[in-house]
């Protein structure tokens, strides 16, 4: 995967794409993706947000301090890489959650859409993995 993917500070400035009370289509929403990648704030709720991930290929590797991240996969099957050599498989309308602080990155098997909720302008710091020397 080679698309401009976002600073960190552009990631934690997003805005949400949709205003309480309206309803959102999720499906409209990701049909109209037509870049490798695309990741965007749709909702806001509290102090979190959902984001919508429509993606093909591996994120890298980042954490964020004081958040952790929910990922529900709606279509396509995503791999979340953990620095400590694990790794999870998410198929449709699985979930699994990534604590606070958690090295990890994610790649998607085709053409994969998943929902993510985390805090609102969540921190993210990206790194490189661990050595395994």
């Amino acid at each position: 995967m080679n698309p401009k993917l976002p600073s960190a500070e552009e990631y934690a400035s997003e805005q949400a794409r949709f205003a309480a009370r309206e309803t959102v289509d999720l499906q409209a929403v990701q049909r109209e993706v037509v870049e490798d990648y695309r990741n965007q704030v749709v909702l806001d709720i509290n102090d979190a947000c959902m984001r919508l991930s429509v993606f093909e290929g591996e994120y890298r590797w980042h954490f964020h301090p004081a958040t952790d991240e929910l990922f529900l996969v709606m279509t396509g099957e995503l791999h979340i890489e953990f620095e400590d050599g694990a790794e999870a498989t998410l198929r449709e309308w699985q979930c699994l959650v990534v604590p606070a602080g958690t090295v990890h990155r994610t790649r998607a098997v085709g053409r994969t859409v998943n929902v993510t909720f985390e805090r609102q302008t969540a921190e993210t710091v990206f790194v490189d993995p661990q050595s395994d020397n």
